[in-house]
């Protein structure tokens, strides 16, 4: 075998430790996911709360179209449509809701930013301010937009009735990983259009394709319960939380997160040494 055979054999394992060093538009994801990690991992706790709460709120503004379109209409498909207006909020007005809360700080925390305790503080505290939030707008559409109830009762009935099973969990799971997804494809540009592209097409599927959302889910149930026809009860309700938040969890790391990171793992490597001191990334 020539030398020049040899020479372009003793490469290649360097090109596949590369990874992404061919996908400019990874490298660059990525460097704005951890920027960004870092600050939400390094949040003081009343902005945290704040924009927590603004999650909510917005959030309750989706809800609020999608019972208006479906209890007019009684197409769910058109009141799923209807609903993207929340996200669209989300994205435009910059609060967050717990489900966005995975790959960011997550791969901020791969890469050495930030601790377990501030991940675990923020998930906390944005989930209960983002309950806080649409609690207090469920209550005012059931009270502003009484003929709203019912509709809110039969559709926060289907999740709070869901129950604990594989099927229960996997929808879950879909959502988790759903809203992970659109939280990558916000991130994969600067362009605002396409951010918006995403906030519109993946919450219609979360809605239309009824998956189960912990905060989303909880507001509908909310609505229900103040409003005082809802078949399901409080403790319901608490159940319904606390597995869809653990499925929401699986699916935003697990589907979504953890095997993205393998994409730019010598990325994250390499941003690992950096927060340890090291030599960090070499010149390209």
């Amino acid at each position: 075998m020539s030398d020049d055979s040899n020479d372009e054999h003793a490469t290649l394992p360097l090109r596949s430790q590369a990874g992404s060093r061919d996908e400019p538009e990874l490298e660059e994801a990525f460097d704005r996911i951890i920027a960004e990690g870092r600050d939400r991992l390094g949040r003081p706790l009343l902005p945290l709360v704040a924009t927590g709460v603004l999650g909510g709120v917005d959030v309750a503004v989706g809800v609020l179209a999608y019972l208006v379109v479906k209890h007019e209409t009684g197409q769910p498909r058109l009141a799923a449509a209807a609903f993207t207006i929340g996200f669209i909020a989300l994205l435009l007005a910059r609060s967050e809701l717990f489900t966005e809360n995975f790959l960011v700080p997550v791969t901020a925390l791969a890469s050495g930013s930030g601790s377990w305790p501030r991940l675990l503080r923020l998930w906390l505290v944005t989930l209960a301010a983002n309950l806080a939030g649409g609690f207090v707008m469920a209550g005012m559409i059931v009270v502003a937009l009484p003929g709203l109830r019912d509709t809110a009762a039969t559709t926060g009935d289907h999740y709070a009735t869901l129950g604990v099973s594989w099927a229960s969990l996997f929808l879950a799971v879909l959502a988790g990983a759903v809203i992970t997804l659109m939280t990558r494809m916000q991130h994969a540009t600067n362009d605002m259009g396409v951010k918006v592209v995403a906030a519109v097409a993946m919450p219609f599927l979360l809605v239309g394709g009824q998956l189960f959302h912990s905060v989303l889910d909880s507001i509908l149930m909310f609505a229900g319960l103040l409003g005082g026809m809802a078949h399901y009860s409080w403790a319901d309700w608490a159940l319904a939380l606390a597995w869809s938040s653990l499925g929401n969890v699986v699916g935003g790391i697990g589907l979504v997160t953890s095997i993205r990171l393998l994409r730019v793992f010598h990325r994250v490597e390499e941003a690992q040494q950096e927060s340890r001191g090291g030599t960090g990334r070499q010149p390209t």
